[in-house]
């Protein structure tokens, strides 16, 4: 199963004729995490080939509109799809009676189970995701309660073809060894540290509207994927910290210091009609930066060995 980031909006407050309203699916594994439904989500869907069924969670940054707006168009297309699973809709807690508002609107059949997962917004929390995948939710600095996410799986071992041979293990017994962690061969006891090797889970970050402020390291810190927001560019630093944004210099400091595989930057303010420049300025800092286009694919870096 792929492990990418769908685009499906990269307009900060106006859409562009261009640029829709944010939104973004990072397919992970069999989950598929729908960030920041923005106004025309439910379109930008079918122009990418998103079906409802791909989305296994909605998360919610804050309840700006151009965060939040296409939130009932996607739920009563679910609807009409006739989804029976539930849909965790995780969001800051503040940001609930704006939810609760937009989740009224407009008359539906609605055979949807929507598990609300309101969050804290003064402390680090976290979600789980299963298999021992969680996300990790820590609150950001914008003019609303605001949180960025991170999807962080865990490390596990990758067994060492060579090392197996040399035990003289093979088939099933293998399985055996990566369940219990021990298998006696033989009189003998393998250990799985004996024959494998630690492999470092993989993690994605998302980072939407925010100042600077010491939470986006910790979001990003040697993530494979980071989504950050550039909705300014360099000499509008002014703008950003009054209307609480990065610029693309600053997403691409940030993402350098904290050891981030992949870049890539959205969120432009209609001022800007070229998104290049904000990856040409975040890679004064960063080598692998992307400027995000509404209804590409990017890849998420390979896992490393």
């Amino acid at each position: 199963m792929p492990r990418e980031l769908v685009v499906l909006g990269t307009a900060s407050q106006a859409p562009t004729r261009t640029r829709n309203h944010n939104g973004y699916l990072l397919r992970w594994d069999e989950l598929g995490l729908l960030v920041d439904p923005g106004e025309g989500t439910q379109r930008q869907m079918l122009l990418a080939g998103v079906r409802t069924s791909q989305i296994s969670h909605i998360a919610v940054t804050h309840h700006h509109g151009d965060h939040v707006l296409g939130l009932p168009g996607v739920l009563q297309r679910m609807a009409l799809d006739q989804r029976r699973d539930p849909i965790p809709l995780i969001h800051p807690a503040e940001a609930g009676p704006h939810l609760d508002r937009l989740l009224g609107v407009g008359l539906y059949d609605s055979p949807i189970d929507v598990h609300r997962v309101p969050l804290p917004t003064d402390r680090r929390s976290t979600v789980p995701l299963g298999e021992g995948r969680v996300l990790v939710a820590e609150p950001l600095d914008h003019r609303v309660p605001t949180l960025g996410y991170r999807l962080q799986e865990p490390d596990r071992r990758a067994m060492d073809p060579h090392r197996l041979a040399a035990e003289g293990l093979e088939g099933p017994i293998v399985g055996v060894l990566e369940r219990d962690g021990v298998v006696d061969v033989d009189g003998r006891t393998v250990r799985v540290e004996d024959v494998s090797h630690p492999r470092p889970g993989q993690a994605a970050a998302l980072v939407m509207d925010t100042r600077e402020c010491a939470a986006i390291g910790r979001l990003l810190r040697d993530v494979d994927l980071a989504v950050v927001e550039a909705t300014f560019l360099r000499g509008d630093e002014a703008l950003a910290e009054r209307h609480g944004h990065l610029t693309a210099d600053a997403a691409g400091a940030q993402a350098a210091a904290a050891g981030v595989r992949r870049l890539v930057v959205t969120h432009f303010s209609q001022r800007y009609a070229d998104e290049e420049v904000f990856a040409e300025q975040a890679r004064a800092h960063h080598p692998d930066v992307v400027a995000a286009r509404d209804l590409v694919t990017i890849p998420v870096p390979a896992q490393r060995r």
